[in-house]
């Protein structure tokens, strides 16, 4: 069937989404781009994210809840009241998903405790997503997103590179944005397909996920060295030679993990005496000869334009990237031809263009677009539109 004709992977499965924070809302924006239907429930004043900074110019709307909540729905349910646990009940009734990231210790008084949800619907995947989880000794702390990241280990390793190099004074620093909580989200996400996939076999499941255990997961290499005992640290982590090189005209990356890399690089540099020493066709020695190692692409790259760099790079096979500006990204070529943006209308009627999701499927094609919900605009489920579709 062409792509163009078949559904999305996720056609026909309604997802609730109760939540608060960017962890919790962005595994509803991953499961709504792959077809599925989205109902955020949010308290009659809209959920905070909608106040989140940064703002737009001119309408002063949420950048951030737009590109979260673009494609799906909005219910206004207060579940402090007799009414809104009425609509709780009917929502759940005919979902396939719940999105839940509520505090512990608020979760009864909103019927959404794990014992009551799994008594009451028993085929539905209820996944937590939560700071520090929903068990253990931390599983009532609340977290926000630079204690995440440096509570996942990600903070004691920055800056890096040629960061560290530039600035070795700076302290640990906070990734731009939201990188520990969407970590946490995409790892709800999985989540949430592992166990709906499951539904058949062994009925609907509670989810525990961590966004701290998210963010270690990410750290992988770290923790794997820590335990042969090795802790690493932003003034050593690094590749023993590529990484992070200033061109004329910006910024690039380079890696090279395999021997055909190497031998590429070599290629790239016009072959130089250094670099075809007997010596370094040991990889070993060229990891410890690194340093060296870099200051010779430091001194090539210092020589050349940053687009002619790349260009040739990946003529010859050298995992090599610019560093470019978000306009560069949203009107490169290669992301035109993979379709990676698509524009969503948000509730001023203005449009923006928002990446559709981190992935993409041969043979199912993702739900891009959409527009921004305004507060409260669906209806409440009633038997007749359970099996409605999506617009």
């Amino acid at each position: 069937m062409p792509a163009e004709e078949s559904s999305p992977p996720l056609a026909g499965c309604r997802v609730i989404e109760h939540a608060r924070t960017v962890a919790g809302a962005y595994a509803g924006r991953l499961l709504a781009a792959m077809g599925a239907a989205v109902v955020m429930l949010e308290p009659p004043q809209g959920c905070a994210l909608r106040r989140a900074p940064p703002l737009l110019d001119g309408s002063g709307e949420s950048a951030l809840f737009a590109y979260l909540a673009a494609g799906k729905r909005s219910l206004v349910c207060d579940l402090l009241s007799p009414e809104g646990q009425h609509v709780l009940e009917r929502e759940l009734e005919g979902a396939d998903i719940l999105i839940d990231d509520t505090a512990l210790r608020e979760r009864a008084a909103r019927g959404l405790g794990e014992e009551t949800i799994g008594e009451r619907f028993p085929g539905l995947v209820h996944v937590s997503v939560r700071p520090f989880g929903a068990s253990g000794p931390k599983a009532d702390w609340d977290g926000e997103e630079v204690n995440l990241l440096h509570a996942g280990g990600e903070g004691f390793l920055l800056p890096n590179g040629l960061s560290y190099e530039l600035f070795p004074d700076r302290p640990p620093l906070k990734i731009y944005g939201h990188f520990a909580e969407y970590q946490g989200g995409s790892m709800a996400a999985l989540a949430a397909l592992s166990a709906l996939w499951a539904v058949p076999e062994v009925g609907g499941q509670y989810v525990d996920v961590s966004v701290q255990d998210a963010v270690l997961a990410v750290g992988a290499f770290a923790l794997q060295r820590l335990g042969d005992g090795s802790l690493e640290h932003r003034s050593t982590r690094r590749f023993r030679y590529g990484g992070v090189f200033e061109a004329i005209g910006g910024f690039v990356e380079l890696l090279t993990l395999e021997e055909r890399q190497w031998a590429a690089l070599v290629e790239l540099l016009g072959r130089p005496a250094w670099a075809q020493e007997e010596t370094l066709r040991d990889p070993l020695e060229r990891s410890r000869r690194g340093d060296e190692i870099n200051r010779h692409i430091r001194e090539w790259m210092s020589r050349h334009e940053v687009d002619d760099i790349v260009h040739w790079a990946q003529r010859l096979g050298v995992p090599a990237a610019k560093y470019r500006t978000p306009a560069e990204v949203v009107h490169g070529e290669h992301e035109r031809a993979r379709a990676l943006f698509a524009p969503i209308a948000l509730a001023g009627g203005a449009e923006a263009q928002v990446l559709v999701a981190p992935f993409q499927f041969l043979s199912s094609p993702l739900k891009g677009g959409g527009r921004v919900p305004a507060l409260g605009e669906e209806a409440p489920l009633s038997a007749e539109r359970a099996t409605e579709p999506v617009a």
